[in-house]
């Protein structure tokens, strides 16, 4: 005797009593990374400070009111920012080279800022230390290029991404929560306690990620940081950033060697890994 079960039409068989397998959509497939020496990268860090975001604009915008508050009103505010970033490297070249301990970057940014008042006709002594307190967090509140925040987020559904910065931690918490910036997590030189382009910097990253520095990827704007990471066995990612250092920028307008990307912006990055 046939059940109503076995007398049931196969067009109304395969509605909704069907398995929900079968029902379920296939997945798209991820596109494939057209560089196959990127195949193996699971790790996108990146250098922050003119790579990521606009270091010049956002430091001149805060010494403008200073510089307004402390009566050197009419004082460029973008040939302070550049004043201030000259002396960075070297800072950060004596804690390299042993002649003093780490420290974390606001404290070279502090010990900078009081370096260049007498530049600019401040006395230090005539400075309240709230001012200059608040004037050193500009470095926390640095806003990303237009393409940033666009970028890592595609980038971000395919792989980790992550500053490999010399800024510190909190530095980069703060201007990644005011930009907006999607980061897995916070890298860089106070994590490794070395600062770029010490080898170690970028070794002890990738162990933190548990990962081979194959599977690693510095993307920068800069080619000597790339050449230091390429050093370490990283993949390497050039974005173009012409105005970093303003209009008449004379450094870093092109790539100088055949980094595994080069690319104008986020976006094409984005692209270029397959996301």
């Amino acid at each position: 005797m046939e059940t109503p079960a076995a007398r049931m039409p196969l067009a109304h068989a395969s509605g909704p009593m069907m398995s929900d397998r079968r029902l379920r959509p296939i997945p798209a497939r991820r596109p494939a990374m057209p560089h196959s020496s990127l195949a193996t990268v699971q790790a996108l860090v990146f250098d922050v400070f003119g790579t990521v975001v606009d270091w010049r604009s956002g430091v001149a915008a805060q010494a403008a009111e200073f510089l307004a508050a402390q009566g050197q009103a009419s004082a460029d505010p973008y040939a302070f920012a550049d004043a201030w970033r000259k002396r960075y490297a070297p800072a950060m070249a004596d804690v390299r080279n042993g002649k003093r301990p780490f420290v974390r970057l606001d404290i070279l940014h502090r010990e900078n800022l009081e370096a260049i008042l007498p530049d600019f006709g401040i006395r230090r002594d005539d400075v309240a230390e709230d001012a200059l307190a608040k004037l050193n967090l500009a470095w926390h509140a640095l806003a990303p290029w237009p393409d940033s925040v666009a970028g890592l987020t595609r980038l971000k559904t395919r792989f980790i991404i992550a500053p490999l910065s010399n800024g510190n931690i909190r530095l980069m918490l703060d201007m990644a929560k005011q930009g907006g910036l999607p980061w897995d997590a916070i890298l860089g030189a106070e994590v490794a306690q070395a600062y770029k382009p010490a080898p170690e910097a970028y070794l002890r990253t990738a162990d933190v990620l548990g990962l081979d520095p194959s599977q690693m990827c510095l993307v920068a704007a800069h080619n000597g940081d790339l050449a230091a990471a390429r050093a370490c066995g990283y993949r390497t990612a050039f974005v173009k950033r012409p105005t970093e250092h303003g209009p008449n920028q004379t450094t870093d307008l092109a790539a100088t060697q055949d980094w595994d990307v080069i690319v104008d912006d986020f976006g094409a990055l984005a692209t270029a890994f397959g996301a």
